[in-house]
Parts: structure tokens; sequence; C-alpha cells
């Protein structure tokens, strides 16, 4: 069954109801119109966040306009900023673009100096649980921005994403989310016959997500309980959401956009921590399972797990009353409907198509030169909640429903952010005693 034209415009009008109650402070924010770039200008971009993902993203934002420069980088870490402007610097097509000069800045107050710097777009790509802050800061300061995905790890954090989306909206910002499926154009396509008809109605959606653990960072002397864990973000709730949020997201945001962009009224799921090593510190789980409900009785069937030595795969099915697709998987071919009206995304467009990761950057910078912003903000924050949904009920052990889940007051971070100040404890969920709040 297809969403109804009423039912898409009245979750609209709820999601806009909630964004304008989570956020006071977004009426003070700057009045300023924007006026987009000309041909001619260079556009200064400013990385907050140096890990991979965020020199990866900043490389992609210097190669997707011919007049564009790094103008300043900033991290928790010293070590991190120096070895990403290195690599950067090291890449022959774009080290002329280089032009941070001493606009690197270190510490928890770094985004707000790179923010301040002059910049004109903002690459966020810090762990999950700095974006909501960072996000609203950027949007306050009239920036353009890449949002890495997840946007936040808990439910005020979302009401702030979903707050500071509804300002860059009415300011005609640029905001782009790192859902990278969604730019890339098999993935594009394959949908686009989902929503047309290609299946009939959709029955059932299925996706996993099977995969192994991260690495960590060995804690060294003299690092404080606050520091090792911001360098091992990824195992602690408070900054990764866990694995469900920040890596099987980009799953649970295709099911989202194959039901053409409406969300499940309620999940339940199970899920633990059975062969993560202690030592690596941190209390996320290693394994995942959710079943989300929508409205319309559609269910997905979500699966995710992060165990060494295991069986891997990431595949996408989807089933409905004229056919199925798989839009994703190894060992078979990826991007097919079968059944009443067959089709297959050509392999070698495949190999010709511009990679995802560089399409986000490219459709960036020309909404920017155009004036037409493209804004992502309402699908990212609520693919991201999905995620969150998840992972709240395979820690309680209770059905969630969506609006608990967005209404829901735990706020997982730390009450001040600073490295001598006490990090959240890292306490594992144990479902049917960790109760929802």
């Amino acid at each position: 069954m297809k969403p109804t034209a009423k039912s898409r415009t009245s979750n609209r009008r709820q999601f806009l109801k909630t964004a304008a109650l989570t956020s006071a402070a977004a009426a003070t924010l700057s009045q300023t119109p924007f006026v987009h770039a000309g041909a001619n200008s260079t556009l200064k971009v400013g990385l907050i966040g140096c890990g991979g993902r965020g020199t990866g993203a900043a490389s992609q934002a210097l190669r997707a306009d011919s007049n564009v420069k790094l103008w300043a980088a900033g991290d928790a870490f010293q070590n991190r900023l120096n070895t990403s402007i290195g690599q950067l610097q090291n890449d022959g097509a774009i080290a002329a673009k280089i032009d941070v000069g001493e606009r690197r800045f270190v510490g928890f107050n770094a985004y707000q100096q790179v923010i301040d710097s002059g910049v004109d777009v903002v690459i966020l790509a810090t762990p999950p649980g700095f974006r909501p802050i960072h996000l609203d800061a950027v949007v306050r300061a009239g920036k353009h921005v890449f949002c890495e995905k997840p946007m936040a790890v808990d439910g005020p954090g979302v009401r702030r994403v979903m707050a500071a989306v509804e300002e860059a909206r009415r300011r005609r910002l640029s905001l782009v989310a790192g859902f990278c499926w969604r730019y890339y154009n098999a993935m594009r396509e394959t949908v686009a016959r989902v929503h047309d008809g290609a299946l009939g109605d959709i029955q059932v959606l299925h996706c996993n997500y099977l995969s192994v653990p991260v690495s960590y960072v060995p804690r060294q002397p003299g690092w404080s309980d606050m520091e090792f864990q911001v360098r091992n973000w990824y195992n602690y709730t408070w900054l990764s959401g866990d694995f469900n949020v920040e890596q099987h997201v980009h799953s649970l945001d295709k099911m989202g956009w194959l039901m053409q962009n409406q969300y499940p009224v309620r999940c339940y799921g199970t899920g633990g921590r059975s062969v993560r090593p202690e030592a690596t510190g941190g209390h996320i789980y290693d394994h995942m399972a959710v079943v989300y409900e929508w409205a319309n009785g559609v269910r997905c069937f979500a699966f995710c797990r992060q165990q060494p030595n295991t069986f891997g795969e990431t595949t996408d099915w989807v089933v409905g009353t004229r056919g199925k697709a798989q839009l994703l998987g190894r060992g078979s071919p990826s991007y097919t409907i079968t059944g009443a009206n067959p089709w297959r995304y050509p392999p070698a467009r495949l190999r010709e198509d511009t990679d995802m990761y560089q399409a986000e950057h490219n459709e960036l910078f020309a909404s920017i030169r155009t004036g037409n912003p493209i804004n992502d903000g309402e699908t990212m924050a609520k693919s991201t909640l999905m995620a969150i949904m998840g992972r709240m009920a395979c820690y309680t052990g209770q059905a969630i429903t969506w609006e608990q889940a967005l209404g829901s007051q735990q706020n997982l971070g730390p009450a001040d952010y600073r490295f001598d100040a006490a990090p959240p404890p890292a306490i594992v969920a144990r479902p049917g005693e960790t109760r929802f709040s």
C-alpha cells in the first residue's frame, strides 16, 4: 500500500510542529537572507572533524567546484588534524586548494572557531554525538553545510536537528546529508521504479548489515576517561548511538526512502553484546534485529551485526504484490526487479557512474552556485530517529513507538565537554531491566 497524500501532509505537519516546539533559540537566529555565490567567487570550506570520513569529504568538496579552497579545519585532537591536512596536501589534484594557514583549531571548541573563521561551507564529520550542537551553530552562522550521517544519538538531539533544519530551509541554506545512497544513480533509478509501481504495493522490506567490529585506539598514559572515550567514540553510545545508528542507519534510510519518506509507527527487537572484546572498552551491542511496522501494515525486518569471523553481507530487498527488487547485495545481481516488470540497471553504467560520495558534493556546490538550495534535513532527521528507535527497542526489550522515540527526554551526552570532565558511565543495556526514558 502506498502512503496517501493526506498521510504525507499529516506527517509533514507533525514534523514541522515538533521542530518548531523544540528550540526556542531558533527564533533568535539571524534574519539575514542568503544570496547565492556568483560563478567567480571563491567558496571557502571549513572542515570540522578530521578523521577518515572528514578527510574524504574535504577531498570530495575540493573536487566538486573549480573555485573552492579549504580555509579552516578543526578537530578535538592535534594529531588527527595534522594527519588530515597532510593527506590533503599530498594529493596533487587538490593540493593547491589547501589554504588553511594558521586556521587550524584543536579542542572541543574547535567547531566554533572554524565557523567563525570566514568560511562559506562547513563539513560536519565529527562523532555523531556532537552533530546537533554543531549543526545548530552552523545554521545560526548562516553557512551551507554537508552533514555526515547520523545526525544525532538521542531524542533531544533529533529535536535540535529538526529545529536547525527548518531554520536552514527558511534561510535558503543548502544542507546536504551524508546518506550517500540517495545520490547514487543506480539506487535512484531503482527506487523511482518502485515508486512508479513496478512492484505493485509494497508488502515487506528486508535489510541487513552484517559486518565486523571497528578498530579501537589502545589507552595511552595520561589520557583521561573522557579522552579515551572520544578517541574510541564508536564504542560509546553517547558518541556513536551504537552501530545500529552509526552504520545500519544507511540501510534504514533506504527503507524510509522506499516508503516514499514515510516512517514506521512502531518497532520491537532484540540484541546484545556477546563477543565484542571487553578490552576495547565501551558498552555498545554487537548484534541487533529489529522489526519496524508502518501504519499501512508494511513491515521491515532489519538485521545488523559486528562480529569477527562471521558471514558478511549488506543487502536490501523489497517485496511487492507484483514482484520484488534487490537494491544491493553480495553474490548476486544488484539493482534488479523480477516479476511482472523485470528490469536490471545496466552493469556498464555501474562502472561509469559518478562515485556517490563525490556526487553529494557535486550537487551541494552546484546548488550553492545556482541559488537553488538542497535541503535533505527532514529525511535525514527521520532516518536517524528510525535508527535510534530501533536501538531503544533492543536496549529496553520493549516495543517503542515513533512518538515515544521523538519525545524521549534521555540526553546521552555528558554534563560538560572538557577532557578533565567525567564522561557518561559505560553501562551495558540489559533488555527487560533498562528502562525507556
